[in-house]
């Protein structure tokens, strides 16, 4: 089935495409729910003599949409999450996390036009934000512990002692042991001596 796409659907296409998809997605999802209109003679008319007549304002809006990509060059995001263990993170940083960071920062965008799927893991990252069709941004961030580190803390490891002082140790255990002993028969003793 051919369509007109009225409005940009991610992963599929954007407005005034003419695709091809399938029947059930079409009339069953698509054209319901006003995202496209079947791609009949008349329809492929009209939509050439539309975009003859605002291709001037189609310019404007990529000038528009080049200008704001602009802002965000050079932009490098630090986003601040809960570890579990080590490297995972509770729940998920996604793209209303990456909007919500980057208001802060007085840029504004809708969380709709970053692209990418959710991150469970501290680690560096870059997230598409799309503004236009023809104009995407790579927005580098860093999901971070709360202590400001992207990979987990290192534990300090002690390397397995040597032979030699294993064997020390073997004997600094037999005579705690000994030691142990005689403390219980002194108390022993005592005890013996207190019921007499």
């Amino acid at each position: 089935m051919k369509i007109i796409l009225k409005k940009d659907v991610l992963g599929l296409g954007y407005k005034d495409e003419v695709l091809t998809v399938k029947d059930g997605y079409g009339r069953n999802y698509l054209i319901p729910q006003g995202f496209a209109v079947l791609a009949t003679p008349s329809a492929q008319k009209a939509l050439e003599e539309e975009k003859k007549q605002r291709a001037h304002k189609i310019a404007k809006i990529k000038a528009d949409a080049e200008a704001k990509a602009a802002q965000f060059e050079g932009v490098k995001l630090s986003i601040t999450a809960k570890v579990s263990d080590g490297k995972n993170i509770y729940g998920s940083v996604g793209a209303p996390q990456l909007a919500e960071a980057l208001a802060a920062m007085g840029l504004e965008v809708n969380p709709k036009q970053i692209a990418f799927k959710a991150v469970k893991e501290l680690g560096s990252y870059v997230a598409p934000v799309h503004f236009h069709r023809e104009v995407t941004v790579q927005i580098p961030f860093d999901v971070v512990n709360e202590e400001g580190l992207t990979t987990p803390k290192k534990e300090k490891v002690e390397e397995a002692p040597a032979v030699a002082e294993t064997a020390d140790a073997i004997d600094s255990i037999e005579d705690m042991e000994d030691l142990v002993e005689a403390e219980a028969e002194a108390e022993a003793k005592a005890e013996a001596e207190a019921e007499a």
